[in-house]
């Protein structure tokens, strides 16, 4: 038997239950993994609220991310042997596959084998902020050396994941925050500059910081009123990357700067990469090879057992953390 997180209902972070189940054998393509430790995500918190792009059908398992050992290989799984160590990319329904737990069974395709020198709770840290920031930025946007990038809600593992990237290709990453209270810890986490948006002017200060060309990029996963301020801070020709949706308000189109600026607005998910073979597998080596660098390297906030998913749930919307959040089994 296996500890297996589900919820029975929709709902807040109290709906979240550990089930002692027996969750079989691998089917063909797929692989069972003993869980050593998981990656939280915002977008597993928005699944057990109903609020996602997968309507879950309770009871429901749940999770992307999980990092453990291979413990047995269903039918045609190649490349992979009893005992390797792996993590997973988010790439299947989580209803279907959901990874919360001491035990998983997840398709094939989503396995790695990540770097050797990554702990458990690293190894559980890196596919979903790293790739869903490379997709954006490099694969779609292009950045480019010296280009500005303003990166919103950025004390999330993502928005750090985002900070690294843009460092690692030679621009300049603007991180935002409601308020001060985090401003030296981006610093420190390699932000070039930092704006409190609660105390500042968005627009006012990143034109300042860019001579008055503008951002190139801007990667927002709040979204809600605030994208008005993005858009009237972009430049010329500038992509705003819509991924998320923190803000409860609905989201304007800023039609006046995006027909003077010839701005794009795009929706975006980590989906666009993983989908998609060839980027994929772009993503997984400029991954693999910034780790191995030392250009990336996870930041963890936080690190409960799983008795505590509940209280990590509370955790994970209380927009406390800085960095990753992670669960140990």
């Amino acid at each position: 038997m296996s500890r297996i997180v589900r919820f029975h209902r929709i709902g807040d972070p109290e709906v979240l239950q550990i089930d002692e189940l027996e969750i079989g054998q691998p089917k063909a393509g797929e692989v069972r993994i003993r869980v050593r430790a998981l990656g939280l995500n915002r977008a597993e918190a928005m699944f057990r609220a109903g609020a996602y792009l997968e309507t879950p059908n309770p009871p429901s398992k749940l999770g992307y991310e999980a990092a453990g050992q291979i413990e047995a290989l269903g039918q045609g799984v190649t490349g992979f042997a009893v005992g390797d160590a792996v993590s997973t990319i988010p790439s299947f329904s989580m209803g279907q596959y959901g990874v919360y737990g001491d035990a998983a069974i997840v398709p094939a395709h989503a396995v790695v084998k990540h770097p050797a020198n990554l702990s458990w709770s690293e190894a559980a840290s890196i596919w979903m902020q790293y790739l869903t920031a490379y997709g954006a930025l490099v694969e779609i946007g292009g950045l480019a050396k010296g280009q500005a990038v303003v990166i919103t809600a950025a004390s999330s593992s993502v928005g750090i994941a985002a900070i690294q990237i843009v460092n690692s290709v030679g621009a300049v990453p603007i991180a935002t925050t409601r308020t001060s209270a985090k401003r030296d810890a981006l610093l420190k986490a390699g932000a070039r500059h930092v704006i409190a948006t609660q105390e500042q002017d968005l627009a006012k200060e990143v034109l300042h910081l860019t001579d008055g060309k503008g951002a190139h990029i801007a990667f927002d996963p709040v979204c809600g009123p605030g994208v008005e301020a993005l858009a009237a801070a972009m430049g010329a020709g500038g992509t705003i990357f819509l991924y998320g949706a923190l803000a409860r308000e609905p989201t304007p189109f800023p039609l006046f700067a995006a027909i003077g600026k010839n701005l794009a607005l795009r929706g975006y998910t980590l989906f666009s990469v993983v989908s998609n073979q060839e980027r994929l597998d772009r993503g997984k080596r400029f991954v693999v090879d910034g780790l191995a660098g030392g250009r990336l390297k996870p930041v963890i906030d936080r690190t409960f057992t799983l008795t505590d998913i509940v209280e990590a749930h509370r955790y994970l919307e209380s927009n406390q953390q800085f960095g990753k959040i992670v669960v140990t089994s």
